[in-house]
């Protein structure tokens, strides 16, 4: 008899849902633009050093992640924090 996991967000973060081999499958063509679209993100360039991608990199890895995800919390984070403490100054 199998054990039912129940469907929460840690239960997909530790990987107690979504890593069972038999449900993986290789995705088919994907429209890149719809997928943006759909996550709301923008393609950027952007030039870094290469010490702060593969620092970037360790972190993510320590973490679980991949390093644009990251790079992209950081960046909202400080965007966040940066709103707050302007409309803080403003009010001030």
């Amino acid at each position: 008899m199998s054990k039912k996991i129940g469907s929460t967000p840690e239960a997909w973060e530790d990987g107690s849902l979504g890593r069972a081999e038999e449900y993986v499958r290789v995705a088919g063509s994907v429209d890149e633009q719809a997928l943006n679209e759909a996550a709301g993100l923008q393609p950027i360039s952007i030039r870094l050093q290469k010490s702060l991608i593969e620092d970037f990199k360790m972190i993510a890895e320590i973490n679980g992640i991949g390093y644009q995800p990251l790079i992209r919390q950081v960046l909202k984070r400080f965007a966040d924090d940066e709103k707050k403490r302007i409309l803080r100054d403003k009010v001030l």
